[in-house]
């Protein structure tokens, strides 16, 4: 090793889109922290999205990461926006180990609209709708999804309301995106986008200490609890509630050093940080496959002048076939 090289559990060492797992055990907490930069910002520039959407693909993306580099098996983790807002569609899927994609769908002329009055708060982009969360394991295994109402002011705010409804593990989740202008190394102004994320859990030994206060019942509710948060959850939480969106995403404030601000008085452990990509799956056959499924008058529709074209929505890419390569089903 270079004498100057840094070594695991110094500031920075991780660097962008690596994913560290950490632990505080005397607060009997573990997570995962990310600074994405590069990763995100191919993933955006490909379709050159406006920045409101941008924005919030971006934070989708952060949270896939988190909870996908949970996973402990292979398989594909995708989280997906469905909503009547402006910004009708998000997704992002990770597949294990380390590859993530993600799209964004929205209608030009009601985003021109919304940004032209000021409604450019998340909750005023997606509308009303869902966030799903799916765990796919394969073919031999059917699909798990998790869903919950798009009812709150942010993506960092509608996972947190699922991680209460479903998950039943106290968690806490904080997600930021920005815009980085500075100049590269020949000094011309460079616009770029970054974003960052963690993710808390409260895991005791004992299963008790892990209570939540149960969830407002609606009308009629008298909104009394007699639950008490447990100490050392009520301190983790609220030292991951100090986090500024600015130290998500500053270039300058490294995941370690992060974790070293929030947990310094505890003792943070970090562990080998998990590199994430920026790649795509699909491929040639796997399109080829789809439109040898389409019948003579769906290819008929398709074709150009004896030839099908199909456009990845996720990675652009433009793949082009002879009609006769594709048999009809």
């Amino acid at each position: 090793m270079a004498e100057n090289a840094s070594t695991l559990g110094q500031f920075d060492f991780a660097g962008d889109d690596h994913v560290v797992p950490f632990q505080v055990e005397g607060l009997d907490v573990r997570g995962r922290a990310v600074q994405l930069g590069p990763l995100l910002d191919a993933i955006l520039a490909r379709h050159d999205y406006p920045t409101p959407v941008a924005r919030l693909l971006a934070e989708a993306v952060v949270l896939t990461v988190l909870l996908g580099t949970s996973l402990k098996f292979e398989g594909k983790f995708t989280v997906q926006t469905k909503g009547d807002g402006p910004v009708d569609l998000l997704v992002a899927d990770f597949s294990t180990p380390e590859n993530v994609r993600a799209y964004a769908r929205f209608d030009e002329e009601a985003l021109a609209k919304a940004v032209a009055e000021g409604r450019t708060e998340p909750e005023q982009l997606l509308g009303k709708g869902v966030l799903a969360f799916t765990i796919d394991q394969g073919r031999f295994s059917q699909p798990y999804q998790g869903i919950v109402a798009l009812d709150g002011a942010s993506l960092e705010e509608i996972a947190g309301t699922y991680f209460r409804q479903s998950e039943q593990i106290p968690t806490r989740v904080r997600l930021g995106a920005a815009e980085l202008f500075d100049r590269d190394e020949n000094g011309k102004p460079r616009h770029r986008w970054r974003a960052g994320g963690l993710i808390a859990q409260f895991l005791p030994e004992a299963p008790e200490r892990m209570r939540q206060p149960d969830l407002h019942g609606g009308d009629g509710d008298s909104g009394v609890r007699n639950h008490v948060e447990d100490d050392a959850w009520a301190e983790a939480r609220s030292l991951v509630e100090t986090i500024d969106a600015d130290e998500l995403t500053d270039p300058q404030v490294g995941t370690e050093r992060l974790l070293y601000r929030l947990f310094h008085e505890r003792g943070v452990r970090v562990y080998e940080p998990k590199a994430v990509y920026d790649r795509c799956s699909c491929s040639r056959d796997k399109l080829k496959g789809v439109l040898k499924g389409f019948t003579a008058e769906e290819i008929e529709a398709s074709q150009d002048n004896g030839e099908i074209a199909v456009t990845c929505e996720f990675c652009s890419t433009t793949y082009r076939f002879e009609v006769s390569e594709i048999e009809v089903a």
